[in-house]
């Protein structure tokens, strides 16, 4: 079953949320409008957004907050897309050029800020300060996560500091994205945090699942390169397995590669395959069930309806979606 499959019921509300989330990027400088499409209408699942309005659905709200609740996240996660590109150096997103490859670091960056300051001025429009607290807590989160990721060497990694990185880095983003819509629907404060309990443990399996999906020789889903994060020496799940798991020469070659001055496809292909060698892809895989399952939990006690079974859906799609 599709995202768009899982989401039919909803589908409606989240064509009005695209077209706000397109609509509210037109300004008066075309620069600033052209990175902003750029990225935005390029689209993605907006699965984030998506679980705002499940979040309120769930609990029976129905109004237009979550609208613009769904826009602060996806602007905030926009936001952080366009500043990673950046920092990593990135050629592709979502199978196009990155804005930094078109318009330049600088205007990235830039973009990238005026989207955060979007996403503060639309929260004080919300006047709810338990959401301006849960986006305000977000937002310093991702930043730890990106700031733990820059400072962590393949030597210093281990599975324990790559689950601290995407928690902070990805994870948290899901969760609030839920507990936004759980707040402006006056959710109990219980369910509030089931969700984000939830949301934080799909969040986890997200990332993981797309962290094996770039040691997978087939086209890229992910609208990445295969072997990207190898070529940008990020210490992922399915690495760190390998790195652990692998025979000392094998080791070895592997960190002979990390450490070249330029690793080729050639060497993604030798590490693709040492990861076949040692399933390191299946293990990847395997954690991010353990997350899904932990995740599928959380939602045991919340009330019984047609949007708790998208939410059940979304957690089993997010470990098969590319497989």
């Amino acid at each position: 079953m599709s995202l768009n499959q899982i989401l039919d019921h909803v589908a409606d509300d989240l064509s009005e949320i695209e077209s706000a989330i397109l609509h509210h990027i037109q300004t008066d400088i075309p620069l600033l409008t052209n990175v902003a499409e750029h990225i935005l209408a390029a689209g993605g699942k907006r699965l984030r957004p998506a679980l705002v309005l499940l979040g309120a659905k769930l609990f029976g709200y129905n109004g237009k907050d979550t609208i613009r609740a769904a826009q602060i996240v996806e602007y905030l996660h926009t936001a952080t897309l366009l500043h990673d590109d950046v920092v990593d150096n990135a050629d592709m997103r979502r199978s196009q050029k990155t804005a930094c490859r078109i318009w330049g670091n600088e205007a990235s960056v830039l973009v990238g800020d005026y989207l955060f300051s979007m996403v503060f001025y639309m929260l004080t429009q919300l006047q709810n300060l338990d959401v301006l607290k849960t986006m305000s807590d977000t937002t310093t989160l991702m930043a730890k996560g990106e700031l733990l990721q820059l400072t962590h060497s393949h030597q210093a990694m281990n599975e324990d500091k790559y689950l601290e990185i995407i928690f902070n880095k990805t994870a948290c983003l899901f969760a609030s994205a839920l507990k936004m819509g759980a707040i402006i629907a006056n959710a109990p404060n219980q369910a509030q945090q089931q969700l984000y309990d939830y949301g934080m443990a799909i969040g986890l399996a997200f990332q993981v699942v797309d962290d094996a999906l770039d040691y997978m020789e087939e086209e890229s889903k992910t609208g990445k390169p295969i072997g990207i994060d190898l070529q940008e020496r990020k210490m992922t799940l399915p690495l760190i397995h390998l790195l652990n798991s692998a025979s000392p020469d094998d080791k070895a070659r592997v960190e002979g590669i990390l450490a070249a001055e330029i690793i080729t496809n050639e060497h993604v292909h030798e590490v693709i395959q040492m990861m076949k060698l040692y399933d390191s892809t299946i293990y990847a895989v395997g954690i991010a069930q353990k997350f899904t399952n932990n995740a599928q939990t959380y939602l045991e006690s919340l009330p019984e309806s047609p949007i708790r079974q998208m939410l059940t859906d979304i957690a089993n799609f997010i470990v098969v979606r590319h497989f």
